[in-house]
């Protein structure tokens, strides 16, 4: 089925709206099938790059994109740190100030996979693999098997033992979050760490957010095409981001992971610009914090 320029935008990249079951099976669309049964909003304002619904996951980027979004981060992330350096310097001492423990908050972190997407069968090659390499090889793989870790850097919101029952998910209202922890997580300042991130190439500033390795089986399990959104590097922002906010339901990880799809098969530059003069709304305006 060919869209047509008059369609409406969303038809075609973001939600099950064309009727006809047959429809859906002359075409098929990653997408639309992960979407079916989780409605997203349209998204207007992104600028359609694609039909194609493989683009970025079995289709590559091509290297021109991928060349100028990685010089863009560059850029933005150099710049970044030398004007906002006296900014992170004063939240760092503030937290230190106001709750006992490290300004600095890392934690492991999931990222790109660039695993070839229709391998037949490739969490049983794995643990094949890690049965082959001994013991040690295994423990090793067996703590991150979905796409590259590395470490990531916040400034810490929560009390030091926040974690001491183990890893889970932030709430809203959580009261693991100090006072101080609100007003960054209101304006993003907690995120300003990851734009070292950036400029080391472990992260993009606009991409899907980075889960938790701790966390990915169980989201694999619920959200269909979950890893789908790993073929890109994470991000700083996001279409996700803008539009979603941070709530942290399997409801929601459904809309994130929506969002991440669409703006994968829609990755540009003017993209990336869009997303970023919209983060800067979002953070003056608190919108979508937790």
């Amino acid at each position: 089925m060919n869209h047509t320029a008059n369609q409406p935008h969303y038809e075609h990249v973001a939600t099950c709206v064309i009727p006809g079951e047959q429809a859906q099976k002359d075409e098929p669309n990653l997408l639309r099938e992960f979407v079916s049964g989780t409605v997203i909003p349209p998204v207007p304002w992104l600028h359609k790059v694609s039909n194609d619904p493989n683009r970025g996951i079995n289709t590559p980027l091509n290297a021109t994109t991928l060349r100028t979004k990685r010089l863009l981060d560059f850029v933005g992330a150099f710049t970044g740190l030398v004007l906002l350096w006296p900014v992170m310097l004063a939240t760092a001492l503030a937290v230190k100030i106001s709750s006992p423990g490290e300004a600095i908050f890392s934690q492991q972190r999931v990222g790109l996979n660039r695993r070839k997407r229709n391998h037949p069968n490739r969490r049983q090659l794995s643990f094949r693999k890690q049965e082959l390499r001994g013991r040690r090889a295994a423990d090793r793989r067996q703590e991150c098997t979905y796409g590259r870790p590395f470490t990531l850097y916040k400034f810490r919101t929560m009390v030091s033992d926040a974690e001491k029952d183990g890893p889970q998910f932030a709430t809203q209202g959580d009261p693991r979050v100090t006072t101080l922890g609100r007003f960054m997580r209101k304006t993003r300042l907690d995120e300003l760490p990851q734009l070292w991130n950036v400029l080391r190439g472990d992260m993009s500033l606009v991409g899907p957010r980075p889960e938790r390795p701790q966390f990915i089986k169980e989201l694999t399990d619920q959200v269909p095409n979950y890893l789908d959104r790993l073929q890109l590097k994470p991000g700083l922002t996001g279409v996700a981001q803008v539009v979603n906010g941070y709530d942290n339901n399997i409801d929601s990880f459904k809309r994130k992971v929506a969002y991440d799809l669409l703006y994968l098969r829609n990755c540009c530059l003017i993209n990336d610009l869009k997303i970023l003069f919209r983060t800067v709304f979002v953070v003056v305006t608190g919108k979508g914090a937790m």
